[in-house]
């Protein structure tokens, strides 16, 4: 049996990037393989009226740093020592998206989106500048001038935002978000609970 499983991503939140760390050991445990869905985050925020939680809980006395002590905690328990807050967030990533969204298309999918969260949350580049991008994506071997080509497409920019509107309407407010079927689970803490579906849904 095989399940519909997908991660609804933007590289534009370093919880996806935990998330796109861990799901490997999530698909060798069950078996399972899960799509990585490209969606454009301030899109989802528009559509759902959400805001992020920097803007959300900025006045929140002890909020900040408890998540801050949290996101040690993950990054201890899984091993996540490549991880580098990016200096230049928050990042416009909408030519990323779109890159992604290009990309799917193509054999190198995976390719691309190990590229794009090595350089926004390993390496700390500003990947808002398509001369950045431009630069990383041939420094991963990847076809630099197809991609940023691809992201002018009508047919991809229109895919991106049939991408978030669809992920809105079934539910998603922000990323990373899951769906397991029709269950869905929100955030990288979510992510045991994740597997657990994924394990009783395939029985």
């Amino acid at each position: 049996m095989s399940l519909k499983v997908e991660f609804h991503y933007d590289f534009a939140s370093p919880n996806t990037y935990f998330c796109h760390r861990v799901i490997p050991e999530i698909v060798e445990r069950t078996g399972q393989s899960i799509t990585c869905f490209p969606v454009l985050l301030g899109g989802l925020f528009k559509a759902t009226n959400n805001r992020s939680p920097m803007e959300q809980f900025a006045d929140v006395k002890n909020k900040k740093e408890y998540q801050a002590r949290e996101t040690e905690r993950f990054i201890a328990r899984h091993e996540l020592a490549d991880y580098k807050f990016n200096p230049h967030f928050p990042v416009n990533t909408l030519h990323l998206m779109r890159g992604a969204v290009f990309a799917s298309h193509h054999d190198y999918y995976a390719l691309y989106i190990e590229a794009m969260y090595q350089c926004m949350w390993e390496q700390g580049k500003d990947m808002s500048d398509l001369e950045v991008v431009a630069e990383s994506l041939r420094a991963h071997g990847l076809p630099a001038e197809e991609i940023i080509s691809g992201t002018q497409d009508p047919a991809i920019k229109q895919e991106l935002i049939n991408n978030t509107a669809q992920s809105a309407e079934r539910g998603a407010f922000g990323s990373p978000t899951f769906f397991i079927g029709d269950e869905m689970y929100f955030g990288k803490d979510r992510l045991r609970e994740v597997e657990e579906e994924i394990i009783a849904q395939l029985g």
